[in-house]
């Protein structure tokens, strides 16, 4: 029999029940007479506090609380690759045409298509031996996402039976397994898993490949392990939900999941109509054939931001489980811990600093290290990794505020986005003197076998440029660019190169959008190369104007909006162009 309370007490999202003795914590309960979704966040004798996920206007006290007895746990199976849901899984889009642009409050929906069949082909056979995370059998869910049946984690013993290969929906038995304890359980194309219990593996292992991103700045300058955390802080207009969109698009990573957590209806609006339209520049097809979205935007219930983050890692680390390399793109963080501020306060709670809870960094570390790379669990380990970039929304653009700090402490990269570069119109407006990534050290052995053994050089090279750039322009404001000598003024042309010409990239250009990691390495040695040719020729005595002149310049301008196709033999011809010019400045 279900618990039955009542409500005593109603706070914005927060509720009380009473005459609930025997609830427990991180229960899932219905609240009031149309059902609304709620979760147990604490418990005291017979009475129970309620964060409630839908809007709590018309509930009255005296209304029935039903304890469910399951924890806040979403459905796990084929049919979610592509799919929108929402912060607690129900399917956007199934609600849509059933009720059109609004949701009526207590409705839910299964996350899943009941009727759909799926095509499942068997791994194992009748009597085999099997444990959590073995395939059963596999799904062709998309054309770029063979999704693997995996027995649920926490059951093993002897497959008593396996059906055969054909046509079956998520409700309909597919096997029978027999546990150690003699318990019978019926296996499915889906299981449902709680969203804050991490999903066990077998082992973390060293991050030792980028997530290629298309972003030359990441990926040449800071970049991104997979299996790593990544932090992008930023002011309001700074770029971070483009920046966001850009590496859902187009990072390596073999299912992508994006949750817009407290993002404005605009944006996930834009993200709804792009990502359709998008394709993949690997493969070619629909970018949405290995992308999952959970949109929470501002004006829908606040205390379902903090579900939404929690139901994208869960089904992050689930495809993770079948060997896959997953990117989950959080935005915002700011806005999940405004969440949880706003209900620590209904709650009473002693704030901590700037009024948000002391867990706070608890609860962010929590998040962030359900992310790396893992050998799974099974028969036959697999390796697959959870990848987590979240955006935090510092007010003003102040990074000591909590949640940056916190998140900082936390992730190994940080990109950290300048207001001054968005306001020149700088995009990414990634600051380089300020950013920093800590898997260089793990990356860089990569770089030297599949890219350039010389990589780490040719990037700080670079680095020291801008670096160079940003001390002589004190020089320059303090006593004027008379002071400078010719090489000085050749240094500070090289970094404008650098900066305007390889860091800043058009998201909506059709060919700068996205860069392979060869077209930034081909780019970087040529404005090297060109960097060196300059400064030789100014020390054997050329004039400097001449040597700023030189029409390759303009070429060297244009490269990164040149076709990835023939691009090899661009720079050939540019290399030639370099000499010629070079020859006849240093007559």
């Amino acid at each position: 029999m279900p618990i039955i309370g009542e409500i005593s007490r109603i706070v914005g999202p927060v509720v009380v029940a009473k005459n609930v003795l025997g609830a427990q914590m991180y229960e899932l309960v219905r609240v009031g007479e149309l059902g609304l979704m709620g979760e147990i966040i604490k418990i005291e004798g017979d009475r129970a506090t309620i964060q409630v996920y839908e809007e709590t206007t018309g509930l009255r006290p005296g209304e029935k609380v039903i304890c469910t007895g399951r924890a806040l746990s979403v459905e796990l199976g084929p049919g979610l690759i592509g799919q929108i849901f929402d912060g607690v899984q129900r399917p956007l889009t199934a609600l849509q045409i059933a009720m059109g642009a609004f949701i009526r409050k207590g409705v839910t929906a299964p996350a899943i298509d009941r009727k759909r069949k799926w095509a499942f082909k068997p791994s194992l056979q009748k009597g085999a031996k099997v444990q959590g995370g073995d395939i059963l059998g596999i799904v062709e869910e998309t054309p770029l996402i063979l999704h693997k049946i995996l027995v649920p984690p926490n059951l093993s013993g002897i497959l008593m039976d396996l059906v055969g290969e054909g046509e079956y929906t998520i409700e309909e038995p597919i096997g029978l397994l027999k546990t150690h304890e003699g318990k019978e359980e019926s296996l499915y194309l889906a299981h449902s898993w709680p969203v804050r219990r991490p999903r066990p593996y077998r082992r973390k292992v060293p991050c030792s490949v980028p997530l290629l991103t298309g972003q030359r700045v990441i990926d040449v300058f800071f970049p991104l392990a997979k299996g790593g955390t990544a932090a992008i802080p930023g002011g309001f207009g700074t770029g971070k939900t483009i920046l966001q969109h850009q590496l859902a698009q187009w990072a390596d990573a073999q299912v992508v999941i994006f949750v817009g957590c407290g993002e404005r209806g605009n944006e996930m609006a834009e993200v709804l109509e792009r990502f359709p339209e998008l394709r993949d520049p690997r493969t070619g097809h629909p970018l949405m054939d290995r992308t999952i979205l959970v949109a929470n935007v501002s004006n829908m219930p606040i205390a379902a931001r903090e579900a939404s983050v929690y139901t994208g890692i869960t089904m992050a680390e689930y495809f993770r489980d079948m060997g896959y390399d997953v990117a989950l793109m959080a935005d915002s963080t700011s806005r999940w811990a405004e969440a949880m501020r706003e209900i620590s306060g209904r709650l009473e709670e002693m704030p901590g600093e700037e009024g948000y809870p002391a867990y706070l960094a608890h609860r962010l570390a929590e998040f962030y290290e359900r992310a790396g790379v893992v050998e799974t669990l099974g028969s036959e380990p697999r390796r697959g990794s959870v990848t987590i970039v979240g955006a935090v929304s510092p007010p003003g653009g102040d990074f000591s505020e909590p949640v940056t700090v916190n998140t900082l402490r936390t992730v190994k990269v940080f990109w950290g986005l300048d207001t001054e570069l968005a306001e020149r119109r700088h995009f990414p407006a990634i600051n380089w003197l300020t950013s920093y990534s800590l898997y260089l050290e793990d990356l860089e052995g990569w770089y030297s076998r599949n890219v350039d053994p010389d990589w780490g050089r040719l990037r700080q090279e670079a680095l020291s440029i801008l670096q160079r750039e940003a001390e002589l322009r004190e020089i320059v404001q303090l006593v004027g660019p008379d002071a400078l000598s010719d090489v000085q003024r050749v240094d500070l042309e090289v970094a404008r190169i650098i900066r305007e010409d390889f860091l800043r990239q058009h998201a909506y250009h059709p060919v700068d959008t996205y860069c392979s990691l060869e077209k930034a390495h081909d780019m970087l040695r040529v404005i090297l190369g060109f960097y060196r040719r300059m400064r030789e020729a100014v020390e054997k005595g050329a004039p400097v104007e001449r040597v700023l002149a030189i029409p390759t310049r303009l070429e060297v301008a244009r490269m990164k909006i040149h076709p990835e196709d023939g691009f090899k033999e661009l720079v050939r011809h540019m290399r030639e162009e370099m000499d010629r010019s070079f020859a006849q400045v240093e007559v």
